[in-house]
């Protein structure tokens, strides 16, 4: 495991995969993809799947944790702590209408990484650091792929959050290898990215392609 005292930002979050059963095929699609991705150079991945049922995400988190540990990347699971207690994975992500991150840490104790969706400088200004490892903020552009996302922050949105937030942070929402640099100006620590990888023809090359582009940002 990847304890929550071994998570370094500057090393985990340049490149964050979030799987898409839809995208990636199923269970066994986003098994092979995460195994190109992370040969790639993704740096950590994320297992959502909110159709899924629990014991269908349990099987799958197990076979992606074959690989992420045999690879030294964390594995963290969307929304469902009772999932990331019950495979032992690396920690846990939350939206703003998920278990608290106090609830969560509550569940998944202090040894397990925290993750936190945040939208605007008013989420960000009110999150308990000393809970949460790092945020998730978005939605960068409009994206198809999370369908509760809110409106489009672009760069200058998302520079302020970053300000107002003031921790680890990666960018989400319709991130593509073109968008990169701009990305990477606002202080995120990294982009997380889903059809740019889950819905690549070879998602080994998708993901070598953006770890370049960000590698050329300093990242």
């Amino acid at each position: 495991m990847t304890p929550r005292q071994a998570f370094d930002p500057k090393k985990h979050l340049p490149l964050y995969l979030v799987l898409d059963p839809q995208l990636c095929g199923g269970a066994l699609g986003m098994v092979e993809t995460t195994r190109a991705a992370i040969a790639g150079g993704a740096s950590i991945v994320q297992l959502r799947a909110p159709e899924w049922k629990k014991r269908e995400m349990c099987e799958c988190a197990r076979a992606l944790l074959q690989i992420t540990r045999a690879a030294g990347i964390p594995l963290v699971i969307d929304d469902h702590a009772d999932v990331a207690l019950a495979v032992d994975a690396d920690g846990l992500h939350v939206g703003q209408k998920d278990l608290s991150p106090a609830d969560a840490r509550a569940v998944i104790g202090h040894d397990r990484i925290l993750g936190l969706s945040i939208n605007c400088v008013e989420e960000a200004l009110v999150i308990e650091k000393g809970l949460v490892d790092y945020i998730g903020i978005g939605p960068y552009r409009a994206t198809a792929t999370k369908k509760d996302a809110g409106a489009a922050l672009g760069a200058t949105g998302l520079k302020a959050i970053v300000r107002a937030a003031g921790m680890p942070s990666v960018a989400i929402g319709g991130i593509k290898l073109e968008h990169v640099a701009d990305v990477m100006t606002t202080g995120v620590d990294g982009v997380a990215i889903v059809s740019a990888v889950c819905g690549a023809p070879n998602p080994e090359a998708a993901a070598r392609a953006l770890r370049t582009a960000l590698k050329a940002t300093g990242v």
